[in-house]
């Protein structure tokens, strides 16, 4: 069974303006690669992009496991995960363009090394772990069956688009660092509209069926 159409593009939709909203993958990214140049940046956009398949894993498998187990786990995981991507929500509005202020810098490392980090400082981030289990559940068609094998196609589109877009901002990221330094108000609009999208979504968890 595989995803239809209209579920896969309004996924994509969300999932990008949750992908090009500044966040620490992409300070990472822009960083790395303002630093150590476009195949760097590159690179380390890819691991990270690569680390979401570990977080797919675990969201499909735990998921399918709690609606087969126990129906009220299931709730539980809902209602902690909806509050967690309010709180999110929250706190990026609260916060709106803190985080251009950062910067980060990149060792002389071979691209394989950088990939390597990316892949590793994503899959063992906990809030993503936390992520993908409240996000990819909210475009599942509870009705169609198969929630472990939907959930792990949403993964690999999300893992997709966000290897197209941190690639390309890794390869631009020189241009595009300094385009944003320039133009912080940019940083705090996407921060105050994906704040938005997380509020939005946790609510749709926490008072739906």
């Amino acid at each position: 069974m595989l995803l239809s159409l209209d579920q896969a593009l309004s996924f994509l939709a969300v999932a990008m303006l949750i992908t090009v909203s500044p966040g620490p993958d992409n300070l990472l990214v822009l960083s790395t690669g303002a630093s150590r140049g476009r195949r760097a940046g590159m690179a380390f956009g890819l691991g990270c992009a690569t680390g979401c398949l570990n977080h797919t894993a675990l969201a499909a498998l735990g998921v399918s496991a709690l609606i087969a187990a126990s129906p009220m786990a299931f709730t539980a995981l809902k209602l902690a995960g909806g509050l967690y991507l309010v709180y999110l929500g929250v706190q990026a509005i609260r916060h709106a363009g803190d985080g251009m202020d950062q910067t980060r810098t990149a060792g002389a490392e071979p691209p394989w090394a950088l990939f390597r980090k990316g892949l590793i400082a994503n899959s063992i981030n906990p809030k993503v772990v936390l992520f993908f289990l409240a996000f990819l559940p909210q475009f599942v068609d509870s009705g169609a069956g198969h929630t472990g094998w939907q959930i792990a196609q949403l993964g690999v589109l999300f893992t997709l688009q966000a290897a197209l877009l941190f690639g390309l901002l890794g390869y631009c990221a020189g241009r595009i660092g300094a385009w944003l330094q320039r133009r912080p108000g940019v940083g705090s609009w996407l921060d105050r509209l994906a704040g938005t999208v997380f509020i939005g979504l946790g609510l749709k968890l926490v008072l739906g069926r």
